[in-house]
């Protein structure tokens, strides 16, 4: 019998009680990268998330409860409390929720998804709380560091050496597109920054070449320039969710720029975010909301990126 089939034996004999005595058998397999002790794992977490929402719930019902009442003894709610133990590790065991799938997901390490905003960091600690933005990076790390589409073959790579390297590079081209849309230029290299992890995650082919899209404009049917396709996650209903898209491919940077402005300027939804320009936070919050990102906090990310100081610091 392999590790995982050891793994699964054992808390199938001990999921009645919840003994959390497997848990060194999973931890010894999930360092040898076993994928079927992180399922396990999931689902007795998730177990334990269902037993502490029937625990609460029936301390709900307690306080309305007849105190003199028989079913409201001590031994029934032990064998109640039994009942909900059970209840939640068949509901988990089986599926019912989704949350163990939802956890596996998240923490498989296998560099397949290339987060489209899900986890990008600004870089900059003293507008947004630390504790997120170091929860944020370590996700960087982690998934985007090495990412690779095996299936594609497109990656991430880093196109700038540090953030001063990445506002000094394409200041002057930011310069001249924020003027086209009348927008602080800073504005412009911020979502960019946003986008692109400060340049550190910018879309190359699968040969190695540089997309140079600055902005995650998708290569949708209007498009009939080079593309890349890499894995993605967008969000549905504030839910991110993995998915495979094509962006468009640029022979330069500035190109990207100013391809920037054209699509925004020329598609219709966004005419009211022109219509803001002056006020970056205006701006950011109105493209939002016409659907230029799937990302809830798209806006936020942006301004703590233009208000921050690395953003200031290089561009007073």
């Amino acid at each position: 019998m392999d590790l995982t089939n050891n793994v699964k034996s054992q808390l199938e004999m001990s999921r009645s009680v919840h003994d959390l005595n497997g848990l060194d058998s999973l931890r010894a397999a999930a360092q040898k990268g076993d994928k079927g002790a992180l399922e396990e794992a999931a689902k007795q977490f998730e177990a334990i998330f269902v037993q502490m929402l029937l625990k609460s719930m029936r301390k709900g019902q307690e306080a309305l409860a007849d105190a003199d009442s028989p079913f409201n003894s001590e031994q029934v709610k032990f064998y109640r409390d039994m009942h909900d133990q059970q209840l939640a590790t068949d509901l988990s065991t089986k599926g019912s929720l989704g949350l163990a799938d939802l956890i596996v997901q998240q923490m498989s390490l296998d560099g397949s998804v290339m987060p489209a905003s899900a986890v990008r960091s600004d870089g900059n600690v003293s507008v947004l709380n630390r504790h997120q933005v170091m929860l944020r990076e370590a996700a960087e790390n982690t998934v985007l560091g090495n990412s690779r589409s095996a299936e594609i073959g497109a990656t991430k790579q880093a196109a700038f050496t540090s953030p001063a390297n990445f506002v000094e590079s394409l200041y002057p081209h930011a310069k001249a597109a924020a003027e086209r849309l009348g927008i602080d230029p800073k504005a412009l290299l911020a979502q960019a920054a946003v986008e692109t992890g400060w340049g550190k995650y910018v879309m190359h082919q699968s040969d190695g070449q540089n997309a140079h899209n600055l902005f995650g404009i998708k290569a949708d049917k209007r498009w009939h320039g080079d593309k890349v396709t890499v894995d993605t996650i967008e969000f549905n209903k504030d839910i991110p969710e993995k998915q495979q898209a094509s962006f468009r491919s640029y022979q330069n940077f500035e190109a990207s720029l100013h391809d920037y402005v054209d699509f925004v300027s020329d598609n219709p939804r966004y005419k009211d975010a022109l219509s803001k320009t002056d006020s970056p936070q205006s701006y950011f919050e109105a493209l939002q909301a016409a659907g230029y990102a799937t990302d809830p906090n798209y806006a936020n990310k942006i301004m703590s990126v233009y208000q921050g100081s690395t953003m200031n610091e290089l561009l007073p």
